[in-house]
């Protein structure tokens, strides 16, 4: 449930080394609980520190995800630690250590900037251990924007999400290895499992969406933003000339209700109206997934992992993936999925097709050996136990220097 913040003078600081087993306290902090990959795995790691015998603690604005931290039975306190402004990030550092001494909290895990600026400083002020994780590049094209970004680089760790984001950050921030540690995202494999999604969740969702039986499905799903590649995946449908398919861009517009128009006047103007739908974000992803013959990820820009490929993988779904980013990890080309060069929709039309065109045996061989892929290295449970294990080994050091 959603706690106040107790103005109380809290209990006594601790010193004594802990560990998660043994009780300690993680507080993470990021923006809101909307959606995402970011929100996604700190409800995960929250639910995993509790099942671990430690306690956790969620600081955001609110959002929809709430209740399923309060299903978990992690605590969650609104702060608006969504904001930018100076101002509130700063009174937000005395309100972050009046709940670091209250609540007793022993690592504090910043998972975005604006708050990690707060949250490191009452850290220091408190002497409590400091973690974070670097979720994305960010834009980083001048001094200013490179110093604001580089909060994300001064924890005791810094998580990074995939082997492309640790490289980034090596690169551009001067991160040393040793205090870099890769945990890639994880798929909930009992969610997105194969075996799990039934005929009758798949012919709901077939029904609310109006697809006509017996015709190949090919999805796009993600956000509504431009380097998405929604228009890449347009123009390649268009070059691919076929009228025995559906295509479906799935995936909340999150106020960008000018770019949603603009989607939907290519599709009008390149003739694709029958064939192209735009739809609102999806409740049941796994049904939605297993009702497709193609999972397309068109990026324009490097995805710092990809969770939409991972989690089509995982229930064996054909993937084609943009050849840079996270998905070099995610996908072994000619084995478990396709890669295409970013923007290229005539290759990605190309590739398509391909797919489209297998025979059922090699269908079956790319569909076992991409569960296997994401099962043996992309799980739920290897990204919350790794992330323990790093909460772990800051907990054996000195915490934040004040």
């Amino acid at each position: 449930m959603d706690k106040e913040l107790n103005t109380g003078n809290g209990t006594p600081e601790t010193t004594h080394p802990k560990t998660i087993a043994s009780g300690a306290t993680v507080l993470q902090i990021l923006p809101a609980l909307e959606t995402g990959g970011a929100e996604r795995g700190t409800i995960d790691v929250a639910a995993s520190v509790i099942q671990a015998g430690g306690r956790s603690i969620v600081v955001s604005s609110g959002g929809v995800m709430v209740h399923e931290l309060t299903r978990a039975g992690v605590e969650h306190i609104i702060l608006p630690v969504d904001s930018k402004n100076p101002l509130v990030m700063r009174a937000n550092i005395d309100r972050l250590v009046q709940i670091i001494r209250n609540e007793n909290v022993d690592i504090v895990h910043a998972r975005s900037r604006a708050p990690a600026w707060s949250a490191l400083a009452a850290a220091r002020k408190t002497g409590r251990h400091f973690v974070t994780t670097f979720h994305g590049t960010y834009k980083h094209g001048n001094a200013i924007r490179r110093w604001y970004n580089s909060i994300m680089t001064r924890g005791q760790r810094v998580i990074a999400i995939s082997d492309f984001i640790a490289g980034h950050v090596r690169q551009v921030y001067g991160v040393p290895v040793s205090k870099i540690r890769v945990i890639h995202r994880g798929v909930d494999i009992g969610r997105f499992d194969p075996s799990r999604v039934s005929q009758e969740r798949m012919i709901k969702l077939a029904e609310k969406w109006r697809l006509p039986d017996g015709v190949p499905v090919i999805m796009l799903p993600g956000r509504l933003t431009k380097w998405k590649g929604q228009q890449v995946f347009i123009d390649a449908i268009k070059i691919l000339d076929r009228q025995d398919i559906q295509c479906l861009i799935v995936g909340s517009d999150q106020g960008r209700e000018g770019y949603r128009r603009k989607l939907l006047s290519a599709i009008e103007s390149a003739g694709l109206n029958r064939l192209v739908h735009v739809i609102d974000n999806c409740d049941d992803m796994p049904a939605a997934y297993m009702l497709t013959d193609v999972v397309v990820s068109a990026s324009t820009e490097p995805e710092a992992f990809g969770r939409v490929v991972a989690e089509a993988q995982a229930l064996g779904r054909p993937v084609i993936a943009t050849d840079h980013g996270g998905a070099r990890e995610t996908v072994i080309e000619g084995e478990t999925g396709w890669l295409t060069p970013p923007g290229d929709a005539a290759a990605l039309a190309a590739t398509i097709n391909t797919v489209l065109e297998q025979p059922p045996t090699a269908r079956g061989t790319y569909a076992a050996r991409a569960v296997a892929h994401i099962r043996d290295n992309f799980t739920k449970e290897g990204m919350c136990a790794k992330t323990i294990a790093v909460y772990d080994e800051v907990l054996a050091e000195p915490p934040i220097s004040r």
